[in-house]
């Protein structure tokens, strides 16, 4: 799965702008669902039918990235730019980044004043993103709209690169993490349910995707297939982040202190009691942080059971994230076992 982990980690698609993931997810799935269709917000919907009697579930992983937006070209030709997603200033200084203009992506840098020419109170503090620009090449305004414009997308530049001890490390792997374990289930699942896989947009904005395409697919249950935060390195307390890579996925219970998701009873015993008695070890968390799509669809139309299963990730939203590949194999392995029993 390294392979595939590579392409997906290594595509690029900001929110709203998730195609390249799109196209790799078609060709993975082609011929191995019953149908694919993409809705009109552009959520990637890929279904394998089921017994009639047996109940729908969908499986929601989202495909968009954190990233940036060209906002404004100055005189100079150096790009102001605005965050789309949740991204903390500190980890964008120096960063190489694509911007994707009309001619194919734009190799450029973020730059800000050198420390050098900083007054004592100035480096103290972080550079505010406002205070940064992206530095391709060019020598004016006029040159620069040669190849980008305002509204293009930016994308962090950042090699996938295999680690010791089953480890990787890349960019978008919130979520494309999520992507590799829907396709891996959609090609072995066994089961009587019918199967609503979907490739979810704008999560990182707002869960918009999510929202709209569990309206459209109305499933008996739901599970989303994302990352939490592993909390396993220096700088952090294991009580605020006990999630560690190489001890199994993550069963949300609760996130964003219940303001997210308050796992549904029936989802949770159905998981917990799958990864019991199928041996497949597990890490059950109650967070205080962010949420996941299955925010929105368990607060659609009336009410949609639903879940959480999350692979632990160190460095979450910056280009250089890690994970554990048998934390994936372990999550696969818990979906596909817990569906075999619908």
């Amino acid at each position: 799965m390294f392979d595939l982990m590579k392409r997906l980690s290594e595509a690029n698609g900001i929110s709203g702008f998730e195609d390249e993931i799109t196209e790799i997810m078609k060709d993975e799935l082609n011929g191995q669902v019953d149908s694919i269709e993409k809705d009109n917000l552009g959520n990637l919907i890929m279904t394998r039918k089921g017994d009639p009697e047996a109940p729908s579930i969908m499986l929601a992983a989202h495909m968009d990235e954190i990233g940036l937006m060209v906002r404004y070209i100055d005189k100079k030709g150096f790009i102001r730019f605005s965050k789309i997603g949740g991204i903390n200033d500190q980890m964008l200084l120096n960063q190489p980044v694509e911007v994707h203009g009309k001619k194919g992506p734009i190799a450029g840098v973020i730059g800000s004043k050198p420390p050098h020419r900083m007054k004592p109170k100035e480096r103290k503090k972080v550079t505010s993103y406002e205070k940064m620009f992206i530095d391709i090449g060019a020598t004016s305004r006029e040159d620069a709209e040669k190849l980008v414009g305002v509204g293009d997308p930016v994308t962090f530049k950042a090699p996938f690169k295999e680690l010791p001890n089953r480890l990787f490390s890349g960019k978008a792997l919130d979520n494309r993490i999520g992507c590799l374990i829907l396709i891996e289930v959609l090609k072995a699942a066994e089961t009587r349910a019918t199967i609503y896989g979907v490739g979810t947009v704008q999560e990182e904005v707002g869960l918009k995707g999510a929202r709209t395409s569990a309206f459209k697919l109305n499933p008996d249950m739901a599970l989303a297939l994302d990352v939490t935060i592993a909390g396993d390195h220096p700088g952090m307390e294991e009580e605020d982040a006990p999630a560690k890579l190489g001890k199994g996925p993550a069963i949300i219970l609760t996130d964003a202190s219940g303001k997210g998701i308050i796992t549904h009873k029936k989802i949770r015993d159905w998981l917990i009691s799958t990864a019991n008695e199928e041996n497949i070890p597990v890490q059950l968390e109650v967070s205080e942080g962010g949420t996941t799509d299955a925010t929105a669809i368990h607060l659609t139309r009336a009410g949609i059971p639903a879940g959480v299963v999350s692979v632990p990730t160190r460095y979450i939203h910056t280009p250089v994230g890690i994970a554990n590949m048998d934390d994936i194999k372990n999550c696969v392995k818990l979906i596909l076992k817990a569906l075999e029993r619908l």
